[in-house]
């Protein structure tokens, strides 16, 4: 029972904290109100007034068997190395300059109003025509007033101003306190040696556009690249193969026409590498072709001739064995000719230190299955491929570039090795199939000697058509391949316009200030009743003793202390009197009581309390007698009006009697004895 009683009383005790908590920031709902009303109006001009940031996404598959893997015969490569090398492709230099090159982005467009400046995108109201292949100056403010359908204002102004040439994509000089103001006409050309452009109106031109604050600038090729290579791309789950492309910037029509740009980009980049590859294996070939046709047409020549003039059109059955079997060794001999003259051609160019390995024929496509070289190959291109992106924005000598080198190096050596290896191969078989024919040549010369020269004639003819044949139908089939070339990758979702910013979040925005217009106030609150030194409430003095409270008094702002006497229906005189009147019970059936005034420091109303609550007893008709012990700083003797002369000091060095230190006061029934 004793322990249910305890919780009741903590439950109680703790319901009463509470609710005094409440209250006390009760007190100060001024305090909140003011609060909360400078948080949300902060919150509602800084969503107002700050720039909004759009995030504009898509999504592309990276299909694992890619077909430029395939015509290579590279099977090793895992999924997620071909997911990181697409990613870096996405992301890369080069990519990212192809896609500018294919957009609009030279001239951006801007209207100031209200404090902001916002981006117009294809719905500027002038289009600025300038002439490349004159200097103009880049990242320079241009502003723009139209003045109205006929005529604008263009002020522009820097202390410096760097010239580029946007027909080489290269800076051009500079040039010291660029200044322009000038009042021109739409159409007219402005001219200097530092620039040259024109003002056109556009169809979205409209009569509230004139005396707004618009402008422009001509954004050079590299910053362009630095502004938009700020790509995040990344799968859209562990197992995918699926990213997502994302971007940020002030203007999602731009940011959306900038991401479908890249992924068409992209995905013809790996159309380009397809066709290239057809084209190198169908230019190889046509060159063989050239030289196989004259001999064919010379064989074939030969052959009807012979034929007419010796009266003879077949070999015997002896002879046709023989000439079915040296045929199959020579088609044999002469495709090895063929894949030993690729090989030929491949160490040639190799060696030449040419860096467009996209140029070299892919062993696939001679029909030479040999998926380590067509490896070697590829990754021979892909290293090329990198060090043409860093070579973007670092020289030579950058040491990733010599490193990159390297590695080519590398490489190259690796691959001349690998065909070394393979030309020897291909040099012993060609011995042993010279082998075999010669001692086929054995039966050939037990021939009659028509039949004997039959054979050779058609011998020969044969080798001819077959090799023409061979190569006609790869040529066949590589255009096949050009003309059927599809990507290797595929856009799940293209860009789309987003709709609500991504900064800032208004919503949260005011979320938060409203939980700072409520918490700041409260940490106010209980950080100064923390720090506060002094009892507020009467509450406290129960919470640490048991010294029962005869009552409390309100501070007084009147210039006497003497309350009661001056006001006797103020609240404080009524505050007295509930004293009084606590003091009564609490001391009820005593006769002469004795209250003792006192405390541990100065300034605590010691004296404010002690005649006053004098006087109220006086004023009930008590016979009381006030006796001031305060010997260092007396002041009772100045609220009444009498003198300190005399009193408890002087009696009690018997300089003076009882009688002579009481005084009357001004208030009846109240003697006073002063401190002396």
């Amino acid at each position: 029972m004793e322990n249910n009683s305890n919780i009741q009383n903590i439950e109680q005790e703790e319901s009463i904290d509470l609710k005094s908590l409440f209250f006390k920031f009760f007190r100060f709902w001024y305090f909140f109100a003011l609060a909360i009303f400078v948080a949300l109006l902060i919150a509602f001009l800084f969503n107002k007034y700050t720039k909004p940031v759009y995030e504009v996404k898509t999504t592309v598959l990276i299909k694992d068997d890619k077909a430029g893997q395939n015509l290579l015969g590279i099977g090793i490569m895992n999924s997620q190395q071909n997911l990181e090398n697409e990613i870096g492709i996405l992301n890369s230099y080069s990519l990212t300059a192809r896609t500018i090159n294919g957009l609009n982005f030279e001239v951006s467009y801007f209207k100031e109003e209200n404090f902001i400046t916002t981006e117009l995108y294809n719905n500027s109201p002038f289009q600025v025509i300038f002439d490349s292949t004159h200097v103009q100056p880049k990242n320079v403010k241009f502003n723009i007033f139209i003045l109205s359908n006929s005529e604008y204002r263009i002020e522009a102004q820097a202390e410096k101003a760097m010239l580029y040439d946007f027909s080489a994509q290269e800076d051009d000089g500079e040039v010291m306190e660029f200044i322009i103001n000038q009042r021109v006409g739409f159409g007219n050309e402005i001219e200097s040696e530092n620039y040259k452009f024109k003002l056109l109106l556009t169809e979205n031109f409209e009569a509230d556009f004139i005396g707004k604050n618009l402008s422009f600038l001509l954004n050079d090729f590299k910053s362009l690249i630095d502004r938009f290579r700020g790509l995040k791309i990344e799968p859209i789950n562990r197992e995918a193969s699926i990213v997502e492309i994302s971007l940020k910037g002030g203007n999602s029509k731009k940011l959306t026409d900038y991401l479908n740009k890249l992924t068409e980009e992209y995905l013809y980049r790996g159309i380009e590498k397809k066709n290239q590859i057809a084209v190198n294996t169908i230019r190889f070939i046509d060159s063989e072709l050239v030289d196989i046709t004259d001999s064919l047409n010379y064989t074939e020549t030969k052959l009807q001739d012979f034929r007419v003039n010796n009266e003879v059109m077949d070999l015997d059955f002896q002879a046709q064995q023989v000439f079915e079997t040296m045929r199959n060794l020579e088609n044999q001999k002469a495709q090895l000719i063929v894949k030993s003259k690729y090989y030929k051609n491949l160490q040639d160019y190799l060696q030449k230190k040419r860096e467009n390995i996209y140029d070299v024929v892919i062993p696939s496509s001679m029909g030479i299955e040999d998926p380590l070289l067509s490896q070697l190959i590829s990754g021979l291109a892909d290293l090329y491929t990198e060090r043409a992106d860093l070579l973007f924005n670092s020289s030579e000598k950058n040491p990733l570039v010599l490193g990159m080198d390297q590695r080519i190096a590398t490489v190259k050596n690796t691959i001349l090795e690998n065909i070394q290896n393979i030309v020897h191969t291909s040099q012993i078989s060609i011995a042993d199939i010279d082998g075999r024919i010669s001692s086929l040549d054995s039966k050939i010369n037990k021939l009659p000697q028509t039949q004997r020269l039959l054979f050779g004639i058609e011998r020969k003819f044969k080798l001819n058509d077959a090799l023409y044949t061979y190569l006609l139908q790869k040529r066949s089939e590589a255009q096949i391949a050009k003309a059927s070339n599809l990507p290797d990758n595929e856009i799940v979702d293209a860009a789309r316009q987003g709709g609500s910013p991504v900064y800032p979040k208004k919503s949260l925005n005011y979320l938060i200030a409203l939980v700072l217009g409520l918490v700041l106030p409260i940490g106010y609150i209980l950080a100064k009743d923390y720090l506060n030194d002094n009892i507020i409430e009467r509450k406290e003095i129960e919470k640490i003793t048991n010294i029962p409270i005869v009552g409390h008094v309100i501070h007084n702002n009147k210039e006497r202390a003497l309350v009661v006497a001056d006001s006797p229906k103020s609240s404080i005189a009524e505050s007295f009197r509930s004293i009084r009147t606590n003091l009564q019970y609490l001391t009820k059936g005593k006769d002469k009581q004795t209250v003792l005034v006192t405390s541990d420091m100065v300034g605590t109303g010691k004296t404010f309390v002690s005649i006053n609550l004098a006087c109220i007893f006086a004023m009930y008709g008590k016979k009381t007698l006030l006796m001031g012990y305060d010997l260092r700083k007396p002041k009772i003797y100045q609220d009444f009006g009498l003198t300190n002369t005399e009193g408890i000091s002087s009696y009690l060095i018997n300089k003076s009697s009882l009688e002579d230190i009481i005084q009357v006061s001004p208030v009846k029934n109240l003697d006073i004895i002063m401190a002396g």
